[in-house]
């Protein structure tokens, strides 16, 4: 019972000292607060005297209506601030993005040049691509030019809404030349066969690097021996003197090399397509019978041997049995040449 007995004392001490100690507290929370209050409560009197007889103004203000108008004027000058530094960054970014639109529409603008240039230079090309083909023929014309000319670039359609016209232009440009991407590679077919048919039939200068001149053309001539009128079957070429290379005039094989008292050293070639060529009056012969030749080889030098009045070259063109002008077949390629332009 004892032990009771002490244990309710001490207990009921502690709620003593507890309550008395809540007590002070809030008597000290209570008084701080009353302070507080009659700080914020006090008043002051603000009085404006002015340099003269006027009436004086005054008025009277609280403590905490200081404050708030300070807190009130402190967040007016902060988001002033605030708005200062937003607006100047906001402007920095303008002018960036300014320069940046002026960047963008000098590079439209050039990209508009360079589109009207293509555009220009469609024009050319779709004249000489129609000149190609009327060249070829008129039905390889009809049956290969695209449906879509270039023409329809230049009556400009509406385009679609949101469209630069100048986009428009490429992509109709592009289409138009994507459909021209057959015809022109049948023309290159064209070509190339033909350059191959060049070069298996007599359409070269005899003699090396174009030298020399025609000093008698095929025909009918003077024979610088008699006086007398007889029919030339070649032409005669002459660089004035012996020793300069004489080629051949298409892709052949030699199938004569001899002498006789008319053409003196001579060399024959049998090329394709029933063609062959003389090459007489040589002062040396520089292939073997049964070689193959190319255009262009050399096959032996200019001499004055046979029935000769100088050093020169008697070029003849056989198809068959039959003689022809040389001389028209030589110009085969810069016809062909003059043609393309």
């Amino acid at each position: 019972m004892g032990s009771v007995h002490e244990y309710k004392r001490l207990e009921n001490s502690i709620v003593q000292k507890t309550k008395s100690v809540v007590i002070v507290a809030g008597r000290g929370i209570g008084g701080t607060l009353q302070a507080i209050g009659r700080f914020l409560a006090r008043r002051y009197t603000v009085v404006f005297v002015p340099h003269s007889e006027e009436k004086v103004y005054n008025f009277q203000i609280t403590v905490l209506s200081l404050i708030l108008f300070l807190l009130v004027a402190g967040s007016i000058a902060g988001a002033s601030v605030w708005y200062r530094l937003s607006y100047n960054s906001t402007q920095s970014v303008l002018v960036g993005k300014d320069s940046r639109l002026k960047e963008v529409q000098a590079s439209l603008d050039q990209l508009r040049d360079e589109t009207a240039l293509l555009l220009r230079e469609a024009r050319g090309f779709e004249t000489a691509f129609s000149g190609a083909l009327s060249a070829l023929s008129p039905d390889f014309k009809a049956q290969k030019s695209p449906s879509g000319d270039l023409g329809s670039f230049f009556n400009i359609r509406e385009t679609p809404e949101g469209m630069l016209q100048e986009v428009d232009d490429v992509r109709r440009l592009a289409a138009y030349l994507y459909s021209v991407a057959g015809p022109v590679k049948e023309i290159g077919a064209i070509l190339n066969s033909q350059s191959a048919l060049l070069t298996e039939i007599p359409s070269i200068w005899p003699i090396k690097g174009g030298q020399g001149h025609v000093s008698m053309y095929f025909g009918q001539n003077e024979n610088p021996f008699n006086g007398q009128q007889y029919i030339h079957k070649g032409i005669d070429i002459s660089t004035y003197r012996s020793g300069d290379p004489v080629v051949t005039t298409a892709d052949g094989q030699v199938v004569t090399i001899d002498y006789t008292e008319d053409f003196g050293n001579y060399v024959l070639i049998k090329h394709k397509h029933g063609y062959y060529t003389r090459y007489a009056h040589l002062l040396s012969a520089r292939v073997r019978l049964g070689q193959r030749v190319q255009q262009g080889d050399v096959i032996g030098y200019i001499g004055n041997t046979g029935l000769s009045t100088g050093p020169h070259l008697h070029y003849e063109i056989r198809i068959g049995s039959d003689v022809v002008d040389p001389y028209r077949y030589i110009n085969i390629r810069s016809s062909i040449a003059k043609q393309g332009r």
